[in-house]
């Protein structure tokens, strides 16, 4: 059995409690008696009051969650999340506390459970796909949060720093409708569960899963709305991940029938990059040749000189945290939408002729 703190207070001949101040409150014992209960410890071999107890106990942790929907490993691949997390690392740097990363596994049971037994004061909600369930486990648990997706119902007492995902994916899509493209495919990551890749017929943009990609899709169809593209005439495609890789597999084939799209807006700069992969794979490359966007302006979309929408990664995940850790006395200024930039490259050009 392993040695209790009960153990080295019967050693020393003192109470638990004693034992107790000797690790968290050292100011309250005299040096000898400390160093008396600790060398007792030693050769008991006790390694100290558990850390989880002891805070708990406090009702302070010293660490903010970030849920995550995706593999932990995505935390440290996908350049967005990099930049989110380097933000969000800044503010909890300033006021001592550290982050822990609280990936969502897929079965939703599961999910509950990683949220309930996270050891943290407080979560940054960051790409969670109808994050409802896990703000109400998290309301449960009587801990704060800041969301990373704006809602129009969110109460006042809410707190989420964002962009105005619409807006700005409707910006880009009017870019590329202005330059004559009207047949036109829309690129995202598992718009729903467990469909399979490549293109897929949705009824409406309400059955996408993700509230970002929702947004982002809501804006593309609002442009070319605008200029008499329906929905129904709009290819929706699937991609099983946020990856190149599994950008350029979904558009496999997207391009070899009669009427293919002249242009492909992609929900991320890197399944845009995906498709620019597969586009270049192609015999004699795109020709003729395809528009592309992304969206984020992610280091690797200038040097691909891809045409995207420009938002402020670090600053989003600085002012996350900071909106968990230091909240405004006005419940107003803990809605925060960040500004956005259509960033224009070579990605993107008129429709070609036939």
């Amino acid at each position: 059995m392993k040695p209790t703190l009960q153990a080295v207070a019967d050693a020393v001949g003192v109470s638990r409690s004693t034992v107790s101040n000797a690790y968290s409150r050292p100011d309250q014992l005299s040096a000898a008696l400390r160093e008396r209960i600790l060398d007792a410890a030693r050769q008991l071999g006790y390694p100290g009051p558990n850390p989880t107890a002891r805070s708990l106990r406090r009702g302070f942790v010293g660490s903010i969650g970030v849920l995550f929907t995706s593999q932990l490993s995505y935390a440290f691949t996908d350049p967005f999340a990099v930049r989110f997390l380097t933000g969000v690392s800044a503010a909890a740097e300033r006021h001592g506390t550290s982050m822990l990363l609280v990936p969502l596994p897929p079965a939703q049971t599961d999910a509950r459970r990683a949220v309930e037994n996270a050891a943290v004061d407080g979560f940054c909600v960051y790409c969670v796909a109808d994050e409802e369930w896990a703000l109400d486990v998290i309301r449960a648990r009587g801990l704060p949060y800041v969301s990373t997706a704006p809602r129009d119902d969110a109460g006042a007492d809410e707190r989420y720093v964002g962009i105005d995902e619409r807006a700005a994916a409707r910006g880009i899509a009017a870019h590329v409708a202005g330059l004559g493209h009207r047949r036109v495919a829309l690129l995202a990551d598992a718009v729903l569960p467990d469909a399979p890749a490549g293109p897929l017929t949705l009824d409406g943009v309400h059955e996408a899963w993700h509230p970002t990609t929702r947004g982002r899709l809501t804006g593309f169809a609002d442009a070319f709305g605008e200029v008499g593209v329906d929905w129904a005439d709009l290819t929706v495609v699937n991609a099983l991940g946020n990856s190149r890789q599994a950008a350029a597999a979904a558009v496999a084939g997207l391009f070899d029938g009669p009427a293919p799209p002249t242009a492909v807006l992609a929900g991320s700069d890197v399944l845009a990059l995906g498709v620019l992969d597969a586009l270049a794979q192609r015999p004699g490359g795109a020709n003729p040749p395809v528009s592309v966007t992304g969206f984020d302006d992610i280091p690797e979309a200038a040097a691909a000189g891809l045409t995207t929408v420009r938002q402020p990664a670090e600053d989003k995940g600085r002012i996350a945290a900071e909106l968990l850790l230091d909240p405004p006395a006005d419940a107003a200024a803990g809605h925060v939408l960040l500004p956005t930039a259509l960033v224009v490259r070579a990605s993107t050009g008129p429709v070609p002729r036939s």
